[in-house]
C-alpha cells in the first residue's frame, strides 16, 4: 500500500475508533511526539491527546466523514460530528500529518461558538 493510501486508512479508522469511543484503538494510531491544535485548545503529547479525545468521545453521538484526501504524509478529512442538543451538527476538518505510521499532528477548523455556550 503506498503512504497516501496507508495513511488514508489509518486517518479513517481513528475516527471510526473515536466514533465507537474506543480510547485503545484511539492511542495506538497516535505518534509519541503527537501536537493538536484547534480552535479552542492546542496540546502536545500523546498522553495530552488521548485525555483530549476521551473527553471527546464522552459527549459526541456519532461521526459521519464526508470526504478525505491524503497526499505523501497528510491527510485532510471532513465530518459531521453529531453532539445531539443543543449544540447540534458540527461540520468539521482536519489536517492531519503522519510520520511513522502514525499521526504526528491534528489541525481541527470548526465554528467554536456553539461549544463556548453550551459547555460552560
Amino acid at each position: 500500500m503506498k503512504m497516501p493510501e496507508k495513511n488514508v486508512s489509518s486517518a479513517e479508522a481513528y475516527y471510526k475508533a473515536i466514533h465507537d469511543k474506543d480510547a485503545e484503538r484511539v492511542a495506538e494510531h497516535l505518534h509519541p511526539d503527537i501536537q493538536f491544535i484547534g480552535p479552542m485548545a492546542t496540546l502536545a503529547g500523546k498522553d495530552a491527546v488521548l485525555e483530549a479525545a476521551k473527553r471527546f468521545m464522552s459527549f459526541i453521538r456519532e461521526i459521519r466523514i464526508r470526504a478525505i484526501l491524503g497526499s505523501d504524509d497528510r491527510v485532510m478529512l471532513t465530518y459531521d460530528g453529531d453532539f445531539g442538543e443543543p449544540i447540534g451538527i458540527c461540520r468539521t476538518a482536519v489536517w492531519m500529518t503522519f510520520k511513522d505510521d502514525r499521526i504526528r499532528r491534528i489541525e481541527l477548523f470548526f465554528d467554536a461558538r456553539p461549544f463556548e455556550k453550551n459547555l460552560k
